[in-house]
């Protein structure tokens, strides 16, 4: 591994990204909101990256920022850079299936094993499933050997979180030490005397586990949430688990909801907190524990460029969030070709941009901060 030193995600997106509220970082390009009556989708919902109408909106602002630099010949392709087959790769079939854009996706997630990639051919389209981020560098003769040009009609699609920033299998671990330290933070604060370091701990590691997934749908906010509750001694782990697989709490909504029913027993301060809980819940906020969400962007830049420029590859892969070179590379290259580059993360924008207060402070939105960019 080598440290090619610092650099920031905006060095190669510029503002073209979206986090989760599908708002884009340039003013330029339509927003949700916008692109709602003209997709005839629901006002309360926010679509989440798996889903088709995800999708549909991304085409709609991928087209609107290839006017912006291209404007006399249409995308026909893109390219799909992300860690998950899962997410990123449904994410990608459902945008070629909406746009009718010839696609390639590469999962990458680094392995203790010689690096391999493979690739399936399914419906049109290529997957690239590789064990190595270096195998990135592979893509432009699988791309060549697929006729696929990489030119000004070719969209890139780079996946942020533990792809961009963070690789998978190699340096994912500190964005989730980030987010725990975040959780724990808010917690402990809320809780001030009463906060139990070992049940905090106990309870978020039984809790973030798959088994609870159904319970939870694998969300932070939920999980910061339940572990403060439980905290506060109105449930116990042990209850809860109970009676989660007695189908007494079938998902997070009727959790919450008991809670609601004895709130008066909470502490005036967590009563405030879970007041504003609930009510975003009850709203379907997909982000409903707003300080948590606050707290993770400031723990998240905190692991940013927080180290010495000398520091050994290894060392900042294992404390610092750092940028994967393999793609900042490709990136940077492929955009002196022509292609649009587009950014997409599932991170909320309350995690991902810093508050009116703070942008008046000098904090900046999470691709725009200088880190280190590692990669072999």
């Amino acid at each position: 591994m080598k440290n090619y030193g610092r650099a920031s995600v905006s060095e190669f997106l510029g503002d073209f990204i979206v986090y989760r509220n599908l708002v884009p970082q340039d003013s330029r390009l339509p927003t949700l909101d916008k692109l709602r009556e003209k997709l005839n989708l629901p006002q309360d919902i926010i679509p989440r990256k798996s889903q088709p109408a995800y999708a549909r909106i991304i085409k709609h602002m991928l087209e609107a920022a290839h006017n912006l630099t291209i404007s006399n010949k249409p995308l026909k392709r893109v390219i799909y850079i992300g860690d998950t087959q899962l997410n990123d790769g449904q994410a990608f079939i459902n945008l070629c299936n909406t746009s009718g854009w010839q696609g390639i996706v590469f999962i990458g997630s680094e392995q203790n094993a010689p690096p391999t990639n493979k690739v399936i051919e399914q419906e049109g389209n290529i997957f690239v499933m590789a064990n190595h981020w270096s195998k990135l560098r592979d893509f432009e003769r699988i791309s060549t050997q697929y006729e696929f040009p990489l030119d000004e009609q070719t969209a890139l699609i780079l996946d942020l979180d533990k792809t961009t920033l963070g690789a998978r299998g190699r340096n994912d671990h500190v964005i989730n030490l980030a987010r725990v330290t975040a959780v724990q933070n808010t917690v402990g604060t809320l809780l001030g005397k009463a906060f139990d370091q070992d049940e905090f701990e106990h309870a978020y590691n039984e809790l973030n586990q798959t088994t609870y997934h159904p319970f939870t749908t694998d969300n932070q906010d939920y999980l910061a949430y339940i572990c403060l509750i439980i905290g506060s001694d109105l449930y116990t782990l042990d209850l809860l688990v109970r009676a989660i697989k007695r189908e007494q709490f079938t998902d997070f909504k009727s959790f919450i909801t008991a809670v609601d029913n004895q709130a008066e027993r909470l502490p005036q301060n967590l009563r405030q907190i879970h007041n504003r809980v609930y009510t975003a819940v009850q709203q379907g906020d997909p982000t409903p524990f707003k300080a948590f969400r606050y707290n993770e962007y400031r723990t998240t830049i905190a692991y940013m460029g927080c180290m010495g420029d000398a520091t050994a590859p290894e060392n900042l892969l294992a404390n610092e969030i750092v940028i994967t070179q393999e793609v900042r590379e490709m990136a940077n290259k492929w955009k002196a070709q022509g292609v649009l580059l587009f950014g997409l993360s599932d991170k909320p924008d309350e995690a991902s941009i810093p508050t009116a207060d703070l942008q008046r402070k000098g904090y900046r939105p999470i691709h725009h901060m200088e880190t280190h960019a590692v990669g072999e």
